[in-house]
């Protein structure tokens, strides 16, 4: 697996491997938005529902 993984990063040249980089960053940075949003959107769900309770 490590072989496979050393052939196909000598086969990609530069600018490929950079877009490559740009894209996976891109990528994480939307699920840190998505994760950061969807959690106070089910925290604010947890302390309305908490708050009516007896």
């Amino acid at each position: 697996m490590l072989e496979l993984l050393k052939r196909f990063v000598k086969e990609e040249d530069g600018a490929s491997a950079v877009e490559y980089g740009l894209l996976v960053a891109l990528i994480a940075a939307v699920i840190v938005t998505v994760v950061k949003t969807l959690g106070t959107q089910i925290n604010t769900a947890f302390e309305t529902v908490s708050g009516k309770l007896p």
